[in-house]
C-alpha cells in the first residue's frame, strides 16, 4: 500500500468514525476496536490507527490503560467553562451584531428557527444542533469587532470538541430554545438596549448548559 492510499483511506476511517461519534452512536465510554472498524471499512488496521491518533489530538478519544481506545468521556469542568465562556463572547458578539442587522437578517434568522421548531416532533439532535448553530450566526454577523467573532468561532469548536450536542442529552431543552430565540430575535427586532441584548444571549447559552448539568 502506497502513503497516498493509507492517507486516503485514513481519511475515509477518519471521517467515517468522527461521524458515528458526532451522531452519538459512539457515546462517551465507546470502545473503538480496530480491527471490528477495519472490517467494517474493508481496510488494514493501519489507517484505521493513524484516524484515531487525529481524532486522540482533537480530544474526541482518549486510550486507557489495558482497554485501548475510546470516545473520549466529557470533562465536566471543561465543558462549564467552555459554555461559560462562550456564553459571554456570544452574547457581547450578537450586542454590538444587533445594530448592524437588517429586517431581512432577521427574517433569515426567523426562518431558520422555524425549521428548529419543525424539527421538534421527529427530533434529530445532530441536525438541530447545526440548525442552532446558524440561527446564531445570523445574529453574530454583523458584529464590527473580527477579535470578538473569531473567539466566538473558537468557543464553538471547543464545546464541538468536547460534546458534538448537548440536546442528545436533554432533547427537551430544545423546545425552550426555540422559544428563546424567538424572544431574543423580537428583542432584536424592537431595538432593545444592547445589554439587554447580551444578557438574553448569554443566559441562553447558560442554560442549555445548566440543562445538561442538572441531568448528567
Amino acid at each position: 500500500m502506497t502513503a497516498i492510499e493509507t492517507a486516503s483511506k485514513s481519511e475515509r476511517a477518519y471521517e467515517w468514525i468522527r461521524e458515528r461519534i458526532s451522531r452519538r452512536e459512539y457515546g462517551p465510554g465507546y470502545r473503538l476496536v480496530l480491527g471490528t472498524i477495519a472490517d467494517a471499512l474493508d481496510m488494514s488496521v493501519v489507517p484505521v490507527r493513524e484516524a484515531i491518533r487525529r481524532l486522540e489530538a482533537e480530544g474526541l478519544v482518549e486510550f486507557e490503560r489495558n482497554v485501548g481506545a475510546r470516545v473520549a468521556l466529557v470533562d465536566r469542568d471543561e465543558y462549564v467553562h467552555s459554555m461559560q465562556t462562550l456564553g459571554v463572547v456570544e452574547g457581547v458578539a450578537t450586542a454590538l451584531s444587533a445594530p448592524g442587522l437588517t429586517p431581512d437578517d432577521l427574517d433569515r434568522a426567523e426562518a431558520v428557527n422555524a425549521r428548529l421548531k419543525a424539527l421538534l416532533d421527529d427530533f434529530d439532535p445532530y441536525r438541530f444542533s447545526r440548525l442552532n448553530e446558524e440561527f446564531h450566526s445570523l445574529l453574530y454577523a454583523a458584529c464590527p469587532n473580527p477579535h470578538i467573532v473569531d473567539l466566538v468561532h473558537r468557543g464553538w469548536n471547543r464545546v464541538h470538541n468536547l460534546l458534538d450536542t448537548t440536546f442528545a442529552f436533554v432533547p427537551a431543552r430544545a423546545h425552550e430554545s426555540v422559544q428563546e430565540h424567538a424572544h431574543l430575535v423580537e428583542l432584536i427586532r424592537s431595538g432593545a438596549d444592547v445589554l439587554d441584548i447580551e444578557m438574553a444571549a448569554r443566559q441562553h447559552r447558560w442554560r442549555t448548559m445548566n440543562a445538561y448539568l442538572a441531568d448528567h
